[in-house]
């Protein structure tokens, strides 16, 4: 399949204009969170969420963003639930465009996001919004369009619109972006822009009915659709020095919580899951020194996967999220995790957020 369906959109703007109460959704990174924007009414999201208010007053709506910055499809479609599904949107951009571009098999849990979503029972009309590094043209827009194409999902391409015009001197890239990626409230209103020119061309043609298109099989292995975020509320692992963090969540921001934190070396933890697809999600901090773990998956002493706690960067704490087991086979797993030696007696403790597990 090449052409996007526009059925499910089409059935959106006849319930909006007919004055129903409606959902409008969005899940992706820091662009959809707003990262850059002087405020959250002039990210992209929240002037589209305001151009279907403007356009249909006669309606009802609510507004759910589920941008974290700095994540991917894999957490994406393990969180998709809890940040924005369990709302049960009329209507969902999903972007993890330029998240995607260092994950390896970025195809198969961008699949699953997308699958999630269509599947989800409030049968939401999705868009699928493609962002990009303005300074290199960097983006995972190819595979995730691949995707798009084979479910009929309808997307917005900035590299063939916004990007396009910026090499071709329109607009000089300072104009529309202070760090090469997140967007100023400029650049937001051109991406929200991107979006409404889809809905409006829609709009104009939403009385000439569409069939929708067929679900059809998985374009990929698939194996991430029905991935499950593991967190204190839903894991009890063993714990040996590792405790079990006390503070309230407050939010889907509110990141550093419902995990578990090792504060000293030896301190150890101990998961059994069910699994053929496992990833720990951790953070690393700009507060360094921090702790290091090992990982050991089944006891192969042999092979331990490092977990650095310390974070290069200087813009903020990473949610960090390392694969451990990818198509692997299907049964009982352990995941032990041990604090490293250190020679830092005050280093910021280890602080593990979940555990992914898929397949």
């Amino acid at each position: 399949m090449s052409a996007a369906n526009y059925s499910r959109l089409k059935k959106l703007l006849c319930r909006a204009a007919q004055g129903e109460e409606l959902t409008i959704g969005f899940l992706g990174g820091s662009i959809t969170q707003g990262s850059l924007s002087s405020s959250p009414e002039t990210c992209y999201a929240y002037r589209v969420y305001q151009w279907f208010v403007r356009t249909f007053p006669q309606a009802n709506f609510h507004y759910v963003n589920g941008g974290i910055g700095g994540t991917d499809s894999f957490y994406g479609v393990s969180r998709a639930v809890n940040d924005v599904l369990m709302y049960q949107p009329d209507f969902v951009v999903v972007d993890f465009s330029v998240n995607d571009t260092k994950l390896a098999f970025r195809q198969e849990t961008y699949e699953g996001v997308v699958r999630k979503l269509l599947s989800w029972p409030s049968h939401p009309a999705v868009v699928l919004l493609n962002n990009i590094y303005y300074d290199t043209g960097l983006t995972a827009e190819d595979d995730h369009v691949a995707v798009g194409d084979h479910y009929g999902v309808p997307h917005v391409s900035i590299r063939d619109s916004i990007y396009r015009e910026l090499k071709a001197g329109t607009y000089a890239r300072p104009q529309l972006s202070p760090d090469g990626l997140h967007p100023n409230d400029f650049g937001h209103g051109l991406v929200a822009g991107e979006i409404i020119k889809l809905l409006e061309n829609v709009n104009a043609h939403r009385e000439k009915p569409e069939a929708e298109a067929v679900f059809p099989s998985p374009l990929t292995a698939n194996a991430y659709e029905n991935a499950r975020r593991l967190t204190i509320r839903e894991i009890s692992p063993k714990l040996d020095g590792f405790r079990a963090d006390t503070a309230e969540k407050t939010g889907h921001l509110d990141h550093w919580k419902n995990g578990w934190l090792g504060h000293k070396p030896g301190d150890q933890l101990t998961f059994t899951v069910d699994a053929s697809c496992i990833a720990v999600q951790y953070r690393k901090t700009i507060c360094r020194p921090a702790l290091r773990a090992q990982l050991v998956l089944d006891g192969d002493a042999a092979h331990p996967v490092l977990l650095d706690g310390n974070f290069d960067e200087d813009w903020g704490d990473c949610l960090y999220l390392q694969p451990i087991l990818h198509h692997g086979e299907h049964r009982t797993h352990t995941v032990e995790l041990t604090i490293l030696p250190t020679d830092t007696p005050d280093a910021t403790e280890f602080y593990l957020m979940a555990l992914i597990v898929a397949g």
